[in-house]
């Protein structure tokens, strides 16, 4: 390539294209600076593979995929949106003291000059047009547009007042309006389940839940906003902003590209303000995307499956799922009640709040300030003939009794309670005051369930872990000798180094033999050694099974479940 002067001689030279459909495109451009050889591809006359080809040798740039490189966090913000998208450039990350950003036209000396003079020593890659142009497209604007609105909100360390409270001006009324919109917009393009808003003595953090892990979702806001942020959304959610001494729950919807979205809030006092979490519900967008939901979409392995769907296909009883908040409880249940869901069985479901809609399934929305709780639902339920019953969780001795007699009467319930594995599920029923003969009797099966974060496969990568973790982990070094991985981080995984959550699940079938041994008291470790000789798979050997087939890391799986 060196023997070449210019790139119209490489062109011509390498037999792309001829000199006369060089000067036809240098005409048609009529003397606009730099891409003449993408005015070449934009006429058809050029490939844009070939002419990648032509540029990287003749400029000695190497070649990236610019759709799914990882760009360092805020580095765009170094450049306008629009020069970046007019130019065809990218910022990529720093490298040491220098700047390293993929162009489409390494020739066009003007785009050289200006990225060095404002962001001082460059090295160039060389990426497709079509690739760089998509990922501005996928630049977050929003993120943008929340690190511009949020600069005003920032703690300035002239202005820093100790006590935290300095009054805001009447005309920031506005901005702070703004600022949470902003907010909220930005969580839901992120896929965040819920915003959490808390302040320090500095403060204000505000952090989204994502994969249900918590992350920042900007830089820390000067403390003396928090007041007008807490008040903005008190009124959004219809709650008293005089009130900051007592706890307060309320909800809101707001309509974003023609879908309405729910949100419900709640509000706590803390010792340096009240703290607010804000959980997105957007309902239409999840029974879309669930409309064909499956037990198998899950992640459950297939012999927990089959024992699983023998239990949700009878006539009558219990089906509990138990896990934390956040485990995906709801959602299994939805999937078993989806796939049984045959149109002949009349199916009612009683929740708070209804999460999913399902079709043609009569659901109600608990309404504890109007009267309408679990167990008053409930009881009405029963008289609207049901064959198919969903409590979205049992919270009282009522509504366990009610539940209860329901399975024993010839209706299929199914429903969640808050445990962390079975043994606590038993001792909170019988806990409640239930006879245990007859809560034993109702009950199918129950499934203990967690949410696991899923490795990116675009950015996995292979790692051997350190015999102290290994055994910290309760694991053998010398019998793991297949291959682990471990996040790395991506564009398309937005850095995280995971894409999504699968199921973990421990499914204890009520037997005969497992019956009688609660009945008679017998120690966790008996029952549990029942259940496994009737094929349970105890939660950890689950999120081991995972891991060693490269679905999520040694430090996820550890997050979830422990070695006993």
């Amino acid at each position: 390539m060196t023997r070449y002067r210019n790139l119209e001689e490489a062109l011509v030279g390498e037999g792309c294209c001829t000199k006369e459909q060089i000067v036809q495109a240098q005409t048609q451009r009529n003397g606009m600076r730099g891409g003449l050889a993408w005015s070449l591809v934009d006429a058809g006359l050029l490939t844009e593979e070939a002419l990648l080809g032509v540029l990287s040798r003749f400029h000695g740039l190497p070649i990236m995929d610019a759709t799914n490189v990882l760009v360092e966090d805020g580095i765009l913000d170094t450049f306008a949106l629009d020069r970046m998208r007019r130019d065809v450039f990218l910022p990529l990350r720093h490298d040491g003291d220098r700047t390293v950003v993929a162009v489409a036209d390494p020739g066009n000396v003007f785009l050289r000059d200006d990225l060095a003079r404002q962001a001082g020593q460059v090295e160039l890659v060389l990426a497709p047009r079509s690739a760089i142009l998509e990922r501005l497209e996928r630049v977050d604007a929003s993120q943008r547009d929340l690190n511009a609105i949020t600069e005003g909100f920032r703690l300035a360390e002239e202005d820093e007042d100790e006590t935290g409270h300095a009054e805001v001006a009447g005309d920031e009324a506005s901005p702070t309006i703004k600022l949470v919109d902003t907010i909220l917009l930005n969580a839901m393009e992120r896929h965040a389940s819920d915003v959490h808003i808390e302040a320090n003595e500095k403060y204000v953090l505000i952090k989204y839940r994502v994969d249900g892990m918590l992350m920042p979702a900007m830089e820390p806001l000067d403390r003396r906003h928090h007041d007008t942020i807490v008040s903005r959304i008190k009124i959004m959610a219809e709650l008293d902003i005089a009130e900051h001494r007592v706890p307060q729950d309320g909800r809101f919807k707001l309509k974003q590209r023609g879908r309405s979205i729910d949100f419900r809030v709640s509000i706590l006092p803390s010792a340096f303000g009240e703290a607010v979490v804000i959980r997105i519900l957007d309902k239409e967008a999840i029974t879309k995307e669930l409309a064909d939901l499956r037990l198998e979409l899950l992640g459950i392995p297939e012999g927990d499956l089959r024992r699983l769907r023998r239990h949700i296909h009878r006539p009558h009883g219990m089906v509990l799922v138990t896990g934390p908040t956040g485990s995906g409880k709801t959602t299994t249940l939805y999937a078993a009640i989806s796939e049984i869901h045959t149109g002949t069985d009349k199916i009612i479901t009683i929740e708070d709040p209804i999460e999913y809609q399902l079709r043609d399934v009569v659901q109600i929305p608990v309404n504890e300030k109007k009267g309408l709780t679990f167990a008053r639902g409930l009881r009405s339920i029963l008289r609207h003939d049901p064959d198919k019953i969903l409590v979205g969780e049992i919270r009282d001795p009522e509504t366990a009794q009610i539940a209860v007699q329901s399975a024993l009467t010839g209706h299929l319930v199914f429903t969640t309670v808050h445990a962390n594995n079975v043994m606590d599920v038993l001792g909170r029923f019988l806990n409640m005051g239930l006879e245990p003969y007859h809560f034993l009797s109702s009950l199918n099966c129950i499934l203990t369930q967690r949410l696991v974060r899923v490795l990116c496969l675009d950015c996995r990568r292979p790692v051997r872990p350190s015999a102290a973790e290994l055994e910290e982990s309760g694991l053998n070094p010398a019998e793991e000798t297949g291959t682990f991985y471990e996040a790395v981080g991506c564009e398309a995984c937005e850095g995280r180094g995971y894409r999504g959550r699968t199921a973990l699940a421990e499914l204890v079938e009520m037997t005969d033999p497992i019956r009688e041994l609660i009945l008679e008291r017998r120690p966790a470790s008996e029952i549990m050694a029942a259940a496994r000789a009737a094929g349970t798979v105890p939660l950890r050997d689950a999120a081991l099974l995972k891991l060693r087939a490269g679905v999520t890391t040694l430090p996820e799986a550890n997050r979830v479940s422990f070695a006993e």
